[in-house]
């Protein structure tokens, strides 16, 4: 029976932040399977780890959400690394690398904070949808554009709708936070979600929120995979390549962001919160 973990990700304690189920693999399971799994979990992504080779310090990684796999999940990515050092399945000062769709990713632990070393997708002019509108609702924002989403090494998008994300900014954090976005509007923008941002009015640098409905997933609590594109977007704004950030869900969550060149390193706390098996 394979081991399973729910972790509160990008959380200091328990039932905050954003869950993540997390499956450590013996060996590589059909897709209809893992699919299976993240639908019955139920939490925005499920994580499925399987080490490349038996004693090597790679790990294949995967994410479903409860309706499809999708190419980089921050949040999930943490937990996974949370669990590799929490079970001793790696050494506490070792940098995890995880060989996943979207590259390399590697994870580090520094005191409590695990940081993620996430490729930038960073915002690319885009014709405004012609539903951002109606899918804002009462909200009045400023459409910057749709991030780059997964690309390939020659820079050619592998899929312009899957991932890319249509990003708007709001005046200020009041009206992130009272935003009650049309979802079925939101899911026809012809993207992968709508991430929705302003400068913070507390010690933060910038605040957002985040909707996916076509992803199976109509708020996430807390996305580091956002932040791959918020972060750049904000280290310009700013002029300061070092940010944090809090996501306005209800359960919330709190993020440090460091932009290095065309990487995002993402760092946040998280919390097991269920151990347990997977039914054969």
């Amino acid at each position: 029976m394979p081991p399973f973990r729910l972790v509160d990700a990008f959380a200091e304690q328990a039932f905050a932040g954003n869950p993540a189920g997390v499956v450590l693999l013996e060996r590589p399971q059909p897709v209809a399977w893992m699919q299976a799994v993240a639908t019955e979990v139920n939490a925005s992504e499920t994580a499925f780890l399987v080490r490349s080779e038996p004693d090597g310090d790679t790990w294949r990684l995967r994410w479903f959400t409860p309706t499809t796999e999708v190419d980089l999940c921050g949040h999930a990515t943490l937990a996974a690394a949370h669990v590799l050092w929490q079970d001793a399945r790696a050494p506490a000062d070792a940098t995890l690398r995880f060989a996943t769709r979207s590259g390399v990713l590697t994870a580090t632990a520094e005191d409590r904070v695990i940081w993620l070393d996430l490729p930038a997708w960073p915002v690319r002019t885009h014709p405004e949808p012609s539903r951002l509108a109606s899918a804002l609702g009462a909200a009045a924002g400023r459409y910057v554009g749709r991030s780059a989403g997964n690309v390939d090494p020659s820079g050619a998008s592998q899929d312009d709708q899957a991932q890319a994300n249509d990003v708007v900014v709001l005046d200020h954090e009041r009206a992130v936070h009272e935003l009650a976005p049309d979802l079925a509007e939101v899911a026809r923008l012809g993207s992968g979600g709508l991430i929705v941002t302003a400068p913070s009015d507390g010690d933060d640098d910038f605040v957002s929120r985040y909707f996916a409905p076509a992803l199976g997933v109509p708020e996430d609590p807390v996305t580091g995979s956002a932040h791959a594109t918020l972060g750049p977007w904000w280290a310009q704004e700013l002029g300061r390549d070092t940010l944090t950030a809090r996501q306005l869900s209800r359960r919330g969550g709190h993020l440090r962001v460091r932009v290095v060149d065309d990487r995002v390193h993402v760092g946040g706390a998280a919390v097991t919160v269920i151990s347990g098996a997977l039914a054969d």
